[in-house]
């Protein structure tokens, strides 16, 4: 099938990439130039590169975290696993106006809980066999959707795709207990716990932050309040509650990892 392009689309589209195949070898830039061979005419912005490998949940985080950031209309390619297993299909997503496109392994789930707006099996007519799906399957389809091909001509149309469940917060009028859900590369510890769900269970409350064997009863709102060496608790810039050493990692100075707990006990008025 052949397909007419939107140049005036072509012109202003954005592909973003984001995998876990690292800086040290060539697959980033094939994916690139395989874009770039179907259109050089869009514009390619790295998310990242060094997303662990087969690490599902550390690329939804940063996806999630960024994509809004981007115009509308803006196609993700997401080559995280994107082998996976046998039975993995290869699919495009449309969600929240954005465009997604990647192995159906439970990745897109974690970015929303909007409903999608469609879907498609990309590999579900004229099916290929490729060792290297990212270059040969998910760099075509992007170029294309960035060009203004309509996502329902790309594949059979999916009514749901995997869906992998996040850590889940535990909320009560007395105390919120939240898991520490990315450890960024500052060794700073990013939970859970959402500065919205804070604002309404500690309205004229006081709180005590515990974790580790740390208790602390108040929430800074910058990283420099506190001494070199010191702890600080913020709600960053994705409303989540962050917890750090100043010119320090957290991480190695309180002894906490992927999924320690922290808990918020509102005191009894």
């Amino acid at each position: 099938m052949r397909h007419k392009f939107n140049t005036k689309i072509a012109r202003m589209a954005i592909v973003t990439l984001l995998t876990d195949s690292g800086e040290a070898d060539h697959y980033a830039a094939a994916i690139k130039a395989k874009i770039l061979s179907v259109n050089p005419g869009l514009t390619i912005i790295d998310i990242s590169h060094q997303i662990a490998p087969c690490d599902i949940a550390h690329g939804a985080f940063v996806l999630k975290s960024v994509y809004n950031d981007f115009p509308k209309g803006t196609v993700h390619l997401v080559a995280v696993d994107a082998v996976g297993y046998p039975d993995t299909s290869f699919i495009a997503v449309q969600l929240d106006d954005h465009f997604f496109i990647g192995s159906d392994n439970g990745l897109f789930g974690l970015l929303s809980d909007k409903t999608h707006q469609q879907a498609v099996d990309l590999n579900s007519i004229n099916p290929i066999q490729s060792t290297f799906p990212e270059k040969e399957i998910f760099a075509v389809t992007a170029a294309k959707l960035a060009s203004g091909v309509a996502i329902t001509t790309l594949g059979k149309p999916m009514q749901a795709f995997k869906k992998m469940i996040g850590r889940a917060v535990k909320a009560t009028r007395k105390q919120i207990t939240g898991h520490v859900i990315r450890i960024d590369n500052y060794g700073n510890l990013i939970t859970n716990i959402t500065k919205t769900d804070f604002d309404i269970l500690s309205k004229d409350k006081n709180y005590t932050i515990q974790f580790a064997r740390e208790k602390f009863r108040r929430i800074n709102s910058n990283y420099h309040q506190t001494e070199q060496g010191d702890c600080f608790i913020i709600f960053n810039t994705l409303g989540l509650l962050e917890i750090g050493i100043y010119k320090g990692r957290a991480c190695d100075l309180l002894g906490m990892e992927l999924d320690s707990t922290i808990n918020i006990i509102f005191d009894e008025n």
